[in-house]
């Protein structure tokens, strides 16, 4: 496995070696030992979760202040660009992000710890989406930003000019980054 630690260095680009020949591939998906070496944590997991989007669904910016989530994400069909925000107030790198894309054709993972929002959007016709957590999903601890966001800025690739995403509900409706108070960030 090969580790990249990002412009945010809490946020570590995972790209597994992957055995591939006429007849398909095999990678290890996840192991617990190598995980914490590349990383420099100890974190467990304890929740796998799965989703399916079409093209244009973004789904974010999520996190929980209570029970919060490290989040191991990759893609097993499709492709999606996936963002980590710092939401943590006493970080150098407090509102800055950092993005990459995940694919089935890269295989690569992305380590999004505790304190960051974590969001994506399809690129694909449809992808699904795979992830483990380091705690359970807590729905009422649940919190989201605005994914356009002005002082977060992300570029989202796959949104033309002016281009709305497919958003739930509650992202419609999510705050920007500067309304949160101290009780929906990270100290």
């Amino acid at each position: 496995m090969k580790a990249t630690r990002l412009s945010i260095p809490e946020v570590v680009l995972i790209e597994p070696k992957v055995f591939g020949d006429a007849r398909g591939f095999f990678f290890e998906s996840f192991n617990q030992k190598a995980f914490n070496e590349a990383t420099g944590t100890n974190h467990q997991f304890v929740q796998d979760n799965h989703s399916r989007s079409s093209r244009g669904v973004l789904r974010g910016l999520h996190y929980q202040i209570q029970q919060p989530q490290g989040k191991l994400v990759r893609v097993a069909r499709g492709a999606v660009f996936d963002v980590a925000v710092d939401i943590r107030r006493s970080s150098p790198t407090f509102g800055q992000w950092v993005g990459v894309e995940l694919s089935e054709d890269n295989q690569h993972q992305l380590w999004v710890p505790p304190g960051f929002a974590h969001g994506f959007v399809v690129l694909s016709e449809s992808a699904d989406f795979l992830y483990k957590t380091t705690d359970y999903y807590a729905p009422q601890h649940e919190h989201s930003i605005a994914w356009n966001d002005p002082s977060i800025g992300i570029s989202w690739p796959a949104l033309a000019q002016g281009q709305q995403p497919l958003l739930s509900a509650k992202d419609s409706a999510a705050p920007l980054l500067a309304s949160l108070g101290a009780d929906a960030l990270f100290a």
